[in-house]
């Protein structure tokens, strides 16, 4: 599915996903990934039940800080622990977790506003 708006060139855009893959400021990824505003790297992760806060650490890495994280659950919105949500307030980092479509397309358009987003991505299966 294409969902390409327009985004400053330096941003990275999530351009479309489907099952297994991803495609990315003109790259493509075959696993589940974490798009950064200027990177996406791909993230071992196959399933919800596999997040967890060190796996996600490269958004807490990222400068300038991240602000808003959404975690794209596959095909359907998963809740997440609560310590994990705790411990990402404690970062002063949002945290909104959500189908990965919803996620690939709320990414965008907050990235196309300049903020501060990351998004985690769980490839369809």
């Amino acid at each position: 599915m294409e969902i390409t708006p327009l985004v400053p060139e330096n941003r990275q855009i999530v351009q479309s996903y489907g099952i297994g893959r991803f495609k990315v400021s003109q790259k493509e990824y075959e696993s589940s990934i974490i798009v950064l505003p200027l990177r996406t790297l791909s993230w071992g992760v196959k399933a919800p039940n596999d997040i967890n806060y060190q796996n996600l650490a490269p958004v807490l890495e990222d400068k300038p800080p991240i602000d808003i994280l959404l975690i794209g659950c596959g095909r359907s919105m998963q809740l997440l622990p609560r310590d994990l949500l705790d411990r990402w307030r404690q970062n002063n980092i949002a945290v909104d977790a959500m189908d990965t479509g919803a996620a690939c397309r709320t990414y965008n358009i907050l990235s196309a506003e300049g903020r501060r987003v990351a998004a985690a991505l769980v490839a369809l299966d």
